[in-house]
C-alpha cells in the first residue's frame, strides 16, 4: 500500500496537534477502535494535557510502525451521511510494539501511571469455558514459566503482561492503579480480574494480596463502529488536509462509553467529554451486546452467506433486515432498560447501519465467534427455552454461525479455530449438538432446538449467493 505520498508533508507534532502529554494511561491492544473511542474521549477531556496514553499494539506491530514517525498523531475521519469531518488526535503520547516489555514495565513502575485500559477482544482474555484462565493454553503456560524464572520477562498473553506489570509495580512501590477493560463481553472488569488473578496465583500467590490492596477493577461498555483503514482514507486526508497520514481512522458519528468503578490514582475528566459514569454498567452492556453486537454477529454469518460484504449492504437487503428485526424482537423484551429506550435504540441502530459511508466489513465482525456467540446470542436463547418458546431470531444466528464454521460465507478466523471447525464437521444437527456441548451444555438435550437449527440453516442456504446475482453486484 502507498503510505508515503511524496507531494505532501508527513503528519507530526511539529506542525499539528498538541504537545505530547505526560503518560498516565497505558493501553494494551491499540487499533482503530481504541483510537476512535478511548483516545478520542481523552482528547476531548478538559484536562487532556495532563493525560497522555502509552499504547501497545496487539499481535502485529503495524500501528506502532505507522504512528512512530507521526509522533503518535493520527487523523480521525468521522463519516457523516453528508460528508467527512477530519480531526487530529494527540492523546497517544507514545506507541509501542507489543513485545516492548522494557517500555511497558517502565510505565508500570512509574507512580504517575494511573490507569491500564485494554481492547484485546474476548479472545485476549485467555478464558476457558468456565470463565477462568485457560491454564492449559501453550502461551499461558509459557508466560507462567517465564515470569516464575524472571519477573521482568517478555510475555505474550494479555493476562501475562498485566501480571508482569504488577510484579514490577509492586517492586517499585508505585502504588494504586485501576484496570479498565474496554472489550465487548459482559462484566469485563470482573472477567479480566478473574484471569489475571488466576495467572498471578500460578506465578506468585503473594501478588494476589498486593493486587487486593492496590488494584481497582473498573468495568465499561463501549460502542462506536470503526472500520479498517484503507488507501481511500489515506488519500482523503492528503487531499483534504494537505498532509500525509499513514494510519487515519474512519468511524461513525455515534459514540457511547459507560464506565463504573473506582480510580484511586485519578483519571481524565471523561464525564465532561461525553462518558457516562454509573454505578452499574450491566443494563447498558446487555443492551449493546444483545442489540448491536448480536445483530452484527447474525449479519456477519448469515449475510455473508447471502453474498453481502458490509453492514450497510446487508441491512439494505429486505431478507437480512427481516432476520435482524426477528432477533431484536426476541432480545429486546429481555433487557432491563425501559422498552421505550429499546425502541429508540433499535431506530438508532438502523440509522447507523444504513450509513453506507461507514464501510464496516462483515468478515471483520465474524472473527472469534467462539467468544461472541456465547455472550451475544445464547443468553436470550436460554431465556426463551426456559419460557417454553423457540423463536427464529437466536436460532437463526446459531445456525448461521454453524454454517460459517462449515465453510459458508465469511472465512473462519477464530482463537479456537481448530476446535470449533472440528466440532462443526458432519451434519448441521451433529454440529449443533457438539458445539452446544462446549458452549451451551445446559441447552441440551433438546431435539426441538436441534431440529429448528437445521431448519433455519436450510433457510439461510436457500439464499446463498443470491445478493451477487442482483443488479449492482
Amino acid at each position: 500500500m502507498n503510505t508515503e505520498p511524496s507531494d505532501v508533508p508527513r503528519l507530526s507534532r511539529a506542525n499539528h496537534g498538541r504537545p505530547a502529554a505526560p503518560v498516565r494511561i497505558v493501553h494494551l491492544g491499540v487499533g482503530n477502535f481504541t483510537r476512535a473511542h478511548q483516545a478520542w474521549y481523552t482528547e476531548h477531556a478538559p484536562d487532556a494535557d495532563d493525560w497522555g496514553i502509552a499504547a501497545f499494539t496487539g499481535r502485529r506491530p503495524d500501528t506502532a510502525e505507522a504512528l512512530a514517525p507521526q509522533d503518535g498523531l493520527y487523523t480521525l475521519i468521522t463519516r457523516q451521511a453528508d460528508g467527512d469531518e477530519f480531526e487530529v488526535i494527540s492523546s497517544l503520547s507514545a506507541v509501542h510494539a507489543a513485545d516492548d516489555s522494557e517500555a511497558f514495565l517502565g510505565y508500570l513502575r512509574a507512580p504517575e501511571t494511573a490507569v491500564i485500559t485494554t481492547t484485546v477482544t474476548e479472545a485476549g482474555y485467555m478464558r476457558g469455558p468456565d470463565g477462568h484462565l485457560d491454564a492449559d493454553d501453550e502461551h499461558v503456560r509459557a508466560d507462567v514459566e517465564a515470569l516464575k524464572a524472571d519477573p521482568s520477562a517478555t510475555t505474550r498473553t494479555t493476562p501475562g503482561k498485566v501480571v508482569g506489570g504488577f510484579l514490577a509495580r509492586r517492586e517499585a512501590g508505585a502504588g494504586a492503579i485501576t484496570v479498565l477493560p474496554c472489550d465487548n463481553l459482559p462484566e469485563n472488569g470482573p472477567a479480566f480480574r478473574t484471569v489475571v488473578v488466576d495467572l498471578a496465583e500460578l506465578v506468585d500467590p503473594a501478588l494476589v494480596g498486593w493486587m487486593d490492596d492496590n488494584v481497582a477493577w473498573a468495568t465499561s461498555m463501549v460502542d462506536r463502529i470503526t472500520p479498517a483503514t484503507t488507501d481511500a482514507e489515506r488519500g482523503a486526508v492528503a487531499e483534504s488536509q494537505g498532509y500525509d497520514d499513514a494510519s487515519p481512522v474512519p468511524t461513525e458519528p455515534f459514540s457511547e462509553w459507560v464506565v463504573a468503578g473506582d480510580f484511586p490514582a485519578g483519571r481524565p475528566s471523561w464525564e465532561e467529554s461525553g462518558v457516562t459514569i454509573v454505578d452499574d454498567v450491566e443494563p447498558f452492556e446487555q443492551r449493546k451486546l444483545w442489540m448491536l453486537n448480536g445483530s452484527h454477529s447474525l449479519m456477519a454469518y448469515a449475510a455473508t452467506i447471502v453474498g453481502h460484504e458490509t453492514v450497510a449492504d446487508a441491512i439494505a437487503d429486505p431478507t437480512v433486515r427481516r432476520w435482524v428485526e426477528a432477533w431484536w424482537d426476541v432480545a429486546g423484551p429481555h433487557l432491563s432498560v425501559p422498552q421505550d429506550d429499546v425502541a429508540a435504540y433499535r431506530a438508532a441502530l438502523l440509522e447507523r447501519y444504513f450509513n453506507a459511508r461507514v464501510r464496516h466489513l462483515l468478515a471483520q465482525i465474524a472473527a472469534d465467534g467462539s467468544q461472541k456467540i456465547p455472550v451475544r446470542i445464547l443468553p436470550a436463547l436460554r431465556l426463551e427455552r426456559a419460557a417454553g418458546r423457540l423463536p427464529d431470531g437466536p436460532v437463526r444466528a446459531l445456525a448461521a454461525w454453524i454454517l460459517h464454521l462449515q465453510g459458508h460465507g465469511a472465512p473462519v478466523k477464530d482463537a479456537r479455530e481448530s476446535d470449533v471447525v472440528a466440532a462443526a464437521q458432519g451434519t448441521v444437527a451433529e454440529a449443533t449438538e457438539k458445539l452446544l456441548t462446549t458452549f451451551g451444555a445446559d441447552l441440551l438435550p433438546d431435539d426441538e432446538l436441534v431440529a429448528a437449527v437445521v431448519a433455519r440453516s436450510e433457510e439461510i442456504l436457500a439464499h446463498e449467493g443470491t445478493a451477487k446475482a442482483r443488479p449492482g453486484h
